[in-house]
């Protein structure tokens, strides 16, 4: 077979990837797992989670990529470019659900790549550099806390041997269950070979579709604080009670929450305040709460405003406590530093959008995605598509096959820039 002669990168116009292909692929993955009302239920590590990874290596094999799986499972299928010595050029996240998940979230990302390795290998395309499709394990986290567990083993920032000593709630190991499935893998991935890192993503917020734009370049991701708040003041009864003789807890939690919500209004437009969940003890109707367990998350993009944020929280508890005679006591649970993604990364993306002539916005992550742990040990960066209505983590999640096909034919681009386009000739092997 003759093929065309493939100019240098810098000068070459990149094929387009398949947008048929790619969301049959995608619908094909949704079945495993399907629900009743459109979504997916298939969580990390369960019988579907195998058969899942099952057909994706059968796909990548089917495309001559080599596979290797690691000890916490994270699947790794590298096409391999002209020059071994090279550092990788990967992309990938996660093909796990929430129990009541939906068709895109994750899974576009590594479906995208897989896309973009049958582009190139239709199109007869040698990458100087290796390409690697990355399916990482558990990222949603919902059977086996904490999430994005397989990328924060592979960047070091999980133990290994406390993730696979973790259990859900039947008291089944991550350790036992992957060996269950037959996912828990002996090759050495360490992620000191990686030139670039993209993760194709939905956005799961509105702000895309809000805004009437394709596609947004990822620069960061929100850092977070989470606490754990109680408040102690006195049940007493609601009717011989007065008003000013009152020490009720919901009222100071109710102040507080609305300071909360003040607080990341003002450090607008990258503040977040939430008061996620609120329990009140005795809980009877005619008793005046005495205590009230709250939880609160902050967010913010820049360490000092985050900062502020906290020190904010620690004035309007004060504030409130003394104001009506009540306790505190203030629990931090977690602590995820903000994230500012790799500058030559992120203008890889951007790069890839305005060649195409794609309407698109600078974005910050306000989820976490294994593009963060990734970025801590190599160059990341993040692409989004918009998601109807800004919905996820639910079985109505939602993107167009023209969304996604657009963010996939970004995802190339990005990937060729960096590992950059050899000579023609056809690469497609045998299925091992």
């Amino acid at each position: 077979m003759n093929h065309p002669i493939v100019p240098p990168a810098s000068t070459a116009t990149p094929p387009t990837t398949d947008r048929e292909r790619l969301w049959q692929a995608l619908m094909e993955l949704a079945r495993l797992g399907a629900t009743p009302k459109g979504g997916v239920n298939r969580q990390a590590m369960t019988d579907l989670d195998r058969q899942a990874r099952d057909l994706f290596i059968a796909w990548c094999r089917a495309e001559g990529c080599q596979i290797r799986i690691d000890a916490i499972g994270n699947i790794f299928a590298r096409r391999p470019g002209s020059d071994a010595s090279l550092p990788v050029v990967m992309t990938g996240s996660h093909i796990d659900t929430q129990p009541t998940g939906g068709k895109y979230d994750g899974c576009f990302g590594v479906l995208a790549g897989l896309e973009v390795i049958r582009t190139l290998n239709q199109h007869a395309i040698v990458t100087r550099a290796p390409i690697e499709v990355v399916a990482w394990t558990n990222e949603e986290g919902c059977r086996f806390p904490p999430c994005m567990m397989g990328s924060g083993v592979y960047a070091g920032q999980l133990g290994l041997d406390d993730m696979l000593a973790r259990c859900d709630d039947t008291g089944v190991s991550v350790g036992e269950a992957l060996d269950a499935i037959g996912y828990r893998g002996s090759d050495s991935v360490v992620p000191g070979d990686v030139k670039a890192y993209f993760e194709a993503h939905i956005e799961q917020g509105p702000l895309l579709e809000d805004t009437d734009t394709t596609l947004g370049v990822v620069i960061g991701a929100l850092g977070q604080k989470w606490f754990d708040l109680t408040l102690t003041g006195v049940e007493a009864h609601a009717g011989p009670t007065p008003m000013h003789l009152r020490k009720d807890a919901l009222v100071g939690a109710g102040e507080i929450a609305v300071a909360v919500n003040r607080m990341a209004t003002d450090a607008a437009p990258h503040g977040r305040g939430t008061v996620g969940v609120m329990t009140l003890h005795p809980g009877s109707r005619n008793v005046i709460p005495g205590q009230v367990q709250m939880t609160i998350d902050l967010r913010h993009l820049e360490p000092e405003a985050l900062d502020a944020m906290v020190e904010g929280l620690r004035r309007a508890i004060d504030e409130t406590c003394a104001r009506h005679g009540l306790g505190a006591a203030l629990e931090a649970t977690a602590d995820f530093p903000p994230e500012a993604f790799d500058e030559a990364c992120v203008q890889a993306v951007r790069a890839g959008a305005e060649a195409l002539g794609l309407s698109h916005m600078d974005i910050v992550s306000g989820a976490g995605h294994d593009a963060i742990f990734v970025n801590r040990v190599a160059p990341a960066a993040m692409i989004f598509v918009p998601c109807e209505g800004g919905i996820s983590h639910n079985e109505i999640e939602y993107a167009t096959p023209d969304d996604l096909h657009a963010g996939c034919n970004v995802l190339l681009r990005a990937i060729l820039q960096s590992a950059e386009v050899e000579r023609s000739g056809d690469h497609r092997k045998e299925p091992a």
